[in-house]
């Protein structure tokens, strides 16, 4: 398996990224993915009871169809909140996309990042679609990267290859989000390619495992966006036997859940205002569930994340925040060791002493830039 940050757009597939003038900054904007060839797709999508409207529309699509070719993302506005309307908004972005491509609204796929509660300006999106589908391209992939992006300061891109028999085949991921950022399902936008001929049953598997090992394990304020979303398409373009499951689903899974894991990691080093890069490791746990309830019990506490910012090495905060955790553990059992405060990296190991199960989950500290960015967003 090899790993390249930077994305490389698996066989069949090209991008592009457009200014739309939904940013009022004029930045790019507007996003889109094209798969030459119709692939299978699976996501996962926010926990969140307030769902935005492309997400709506996304679970419908994914319902009734079964084949993809297309994704368009929009920053600058989350279309989240907006009621019937906003449902009708997103359906005509997928039908200007759908037409000017020459495939089915019900293959193409929609998502939306920025301000809650504010209706699309859907003729902005159609005027741009033309030039965005004619720009397409495999370089076009870092423009998108870069329409996606809101608060973010840098683009998330990673690509893994691997050997599937005699065939390689390449899984492109591409990440935003650097604040909004707690785990229950995604935590954020995550769109994945990958050339790799795969059953939808085993893809699905794949995702799942690959989620909950990576966007399931980072937390940055504890806040669960309504739009959070990691979605993947496979066009099996690669031309391997179709995996199924046995060593080449392993492996597949395991080139999947490296992808996700390195962009996790890129939205907490990215994290809105963060100095540190926090990583919790919690063992004798029960299960795998107590131990990380625990870690994610310190991750969202505002007193440790802030005694971190001011370097201050005060443990009384993390046994705090086990304690309150929900865990029936006494004193004696509870075993903490703070690493250096001093760096960009502080490492936290947390020994609960009631079974062998243990988990990582990393975080960031809270400065006053966190809180300044967030009291002037709109």
């Amino acid at each position: 398996m090899k790993k390249l940050l930077k994305a490389v757009l698996p066989a069949g597939f090209k991008a592009n990224g457009v200014a739309c003038g939904l940013k009022k900054s004029g930045n790019l904007d507007l996003a889109l993915i094209y798969s030459e060839l119709p692939a299978i797709a699976c996501a996962k999508f926010t926990s969140n009871s307030i769902v935005a409207a492309p997400l709506i529309v996304c679970k419908k699509q994914l319902r009734s169809a079964k084949r993809f070719q297309a994704v368009l993302v929009n920053s600058g506005n989350a279309n989240c909140f907006t009621g019937k309307a906003g449902i009708q908004d997103a359906l005509a972005c997928a039908g200007f996309a759908a037409r000017e491509l020459g495939i089915t609204k019900n293959s193409v796929l929609l998502n939306s990042t920025g301000i809650i509660g504010k209706r699309l300006e859907v003729i902005k999106i159609k005027q741009a679609i033309p030039g965005l589908v004619s720009g397409l391209s495999a370089a076009g992939v870092h423009k998108f990267a870069r329409a996606i992006m809101t608060t973010d300061t840098c683009s998330k891109e990673v690509t893994v290859s691997l050997k599937i028999g005699s065939k390689a085949v390449n899984i492109c991921a591409i990440a935003k989000g650097a604040g909004m950022i707690a785990p229950n399902m995604a935590t954020l936008l995550c769109f994945i390619m990958t050339d790799a001929d795969i059953s939808k049953a085993a893809l699905n598997k794949a995702l799942t495992c690959a989620v909950e090992n990576s966007f399931n394990r980072i937390t940055v304020d504890g806040c669960m966006s309504t739009n959070d979303t990691v979605a993947v398409l496979a066009n099996g373009a690669a031309g391997n036997k179709q995996i199924a499951g046995g060593k080449n689903l392993r492996d597949f899974s395991g080139a999947l859940g490296e992808a996700c894991l390195e962009l996790a990691k890129m939205v907490v080093k990215d994290a809105e205002g963060a100095s540190k890069f926090i990583q919790i490791d919690v063992s004798g746990a029960k299960d795998q569930g107590e131990a990380k309830v625990a870690a994610l019990s310190i991750a969202n506490s505002v007193l440790f994340k802030t005694a971190v910012f001011g370097e201050n090495p005060n443990f009384g905060r993390v046994a705090q925040a086990v304690g309150a955790s929900g865990i029936k553990i006494k004193e004696g059992q509870l075993k903490i060791k703070l690493g250096s405060l001093k760096g960009k990296q502080v490492k936290l190991k947390v020994d609960l002493s009631r079974g062998k199960a243990k988990t990582v989950v990393f975080t960031s500290d809270l400065t006053p830039e966190y809180v300044k960015i967030n009291a002037e967003y709109n």
